[in-house]
């Protein structure tokens, strides 16, 4: 292609060479030893959200949490796994970042760089280890079948890739197998190329990631509950790698969004908790809520009893339940508050940091459990 950059000109360096801002252990949170700054307010809040969620259990209704990658980066990664692990959440979805973050905890214990220092060097997110495993991991987990965020879940619970044999996947691509799919042909000779280009041996590829007790995604993932990433492309430093392959991004990505969209499906009497999450969030949850209702309402299903509780750290300056504030209020640009007041169901916001609410929460659903 005429006019694209070459990535085989870049140096990659090694992720073990990095300064992190942020380690795990340290910022991992404990909501029984906590000590930030719940308010009565923030406590009395989360005591209605939680009985919200318990009533969206008994009736089986999902409840959905999506958030945006500072929630992994402030250490809410296991919390988020053990709300899942027993049940009280069902779903679990954030954005390309946030699997990264999540993913570098697990490894190495440690994540987030000086982007501005990095930026100014040229060495911004070109990181081998990140860039390289992140990128190989989709690529077998979509031979696989399997989505984004469970291709990065299994790759940290089994320490390790399976790679298959290159003369395997071309024979399967030269000779056929019956039922298979074009679009199984399609990821097989996505992974043929990339394992040709990279020459990786087939195999099994063990990669340690000691700190996988962290990790809201190996939790998932070992649990059976969904976790799903929804990237955009060009926005995540592994898209900076060699390694990287668009139509592999794109397919595990659409699997992910599908298991979305039947999550949300299933919101009649559910909660949708979506915390600092000001772009992806909404904007899937939009695009899901009307594909869910186009099958729903037909069947006399509106999917209109579904509470949405927004969490973000911007103060409110509108009350919602008067509907939208005029073109000339800057409330009226808050894009995720005007989407969500949108979609026909109940609203409500809550200022808060992100731990403190979720501690909270927490507490709260152990506590009426």
């Amino acid at each position: 292609m005429k006019n694209a950059f070459d990535r085989q000109k870049m140096t990659y360096f090694p992720l073990s060479g990095r300064e992190n801002k942020v380690a795990i252990q340290e910022a991992s949170i404990d909501p029984h030893s906590y000590t930030g700054n719940i308010s009565f307010a923030l406590q009395e809040k989360a005591s209605i959200i939680a009985r919200q969620i318990l009533e969206a259990n008994k009736r089986h209704a999902s409840v959905i949490c999506a958030f945006g990658a500072h929630t992994i980066k402030n250490g809410a990664g296991r919390l988020l796994g053990m709300m899942a692990e027993k049940g009280w959440i069902t779903h679990l979805a954030t954005n390309g970042a946030g699997v990264i973050h999540d993913w570098e905890f697990a490894f190495q214990g440690a994540s987030s760089e000086d982007v501005r220092i990095n930026v100014a060097r040229g060495m911004f997110g070109t990181w081998e280890e990140t860039g390289l495993y992140i990128n190989l991991a989709l690529a077998v987990g979509s031979y696989e079948g399997l989505g984004y965020g469970s291709s990065i879940g299994s790759f940290i619970r089994s320490g390790g890739l399976e790679i298959p044999s290159r003369e395997g996947l071309l024979s399967l691509l030269e000779n056929g197998e019956e039922g298979l799919t074009l679009s199984e042909r399609s990821s097989a000779a996505d992974l043929l190329e990339l394992l040709t280009y990279l020459d990786i041996p087939s195999g099994f590829l063990s990669v340690s990631h000691p700190y996988a007790e962290y990790s809201a995604q190996c939790i998932a993932f070992s649990q059976g509950i969904p976790f799903t990433s929804h990237p955009m492309f060009g926005h995540d430093i592994i898209y900076t790698h060699k390694a990287n392959r668009g139509a592999i991004v794109g397919r595990t990505a659409e699997r992910d969004f599908l298991s979305f969209v039947d999550s949300v499906s299933n919101l009649e009497g559910g909660v949708y908790l979506s915390i600092g999450s000001a772009v992806m969030s909404p904007m899937i949850f939009e695009k899901a809520l009307s594909m869910a209702r186009n099958v729903s309402i037909p069947k006399g299903n509106p999917i209109t009893n579904c509470q949405i509780n927004v969490v973000d750290l911007q103060q409110e300056s509108w009350d919602w339940s008067k509907g939208e504030p005029p073109l000339d209020n800057p409330a009226y640009y808050l894009r995720f508050m005007k989407t969500f007041n949108r979609m026909g169901c109940p609203v409500s916001y809550t200022c808060a940091d992100n731990r403190d609410f979720l501690v909270s929460l927490y507490n709260e659903l152990e506590k009426r459990s």
